[in-house]
């Protein structure tokens, strides 16, 4: 069975930083690109960043210069880190796990708040 589950959202002033974590498993985790995705309140979801199997990254250039995406193949770990936070970053922060010829994974969220 497979899972992703993200950890490391809550809430955090403007200005400040977060770091997000999702581990995987039932997957070889090596073989997939891996996405962060957010949803905020009555907006599609949009891509954050991605990083791929061969450690490649793109950024939305909304988060770009202030987020970073890394992954770590020997824990099934990918994580988010978010410097420089602004209100407009509040969104519940999806894992996206992904790769040809197979189905797409989601984890359940975790969500970033960024508010005084």
């Amino acid at each position: 069975q497979v899972q992703l589950v993200e950890s490391g959202g809550g809430l955090v002033q403007p200005g400040g930083s977060l770091r997000l974590s999702c581990v995987a498993s039932g997957i070889i985790f090596s073989m997939y690109n891996m996405g962060w995705y957010r949803q905020a309140p009555g907006k599609q979801r949009e891509l954050v960043a991605v990083i791929t199997s061969g450690s490649s990254t793109n950024y939305a250039d909304s988060v770009k210069g202030r987020f970073t995406i890394s992954r770590d193949n020997a824990k099934n770990t990918v994580d988010l880190q978010m410097n420089s936070l602004k209100p407009e970053d509040t969104a519940v922060y999806y894992c996206k796990g992904s790769r040809q010829m197979s189905s797409d994974y989601w984890g359940k969220g975790t969500l970033v708040t960024v508010s005084t």
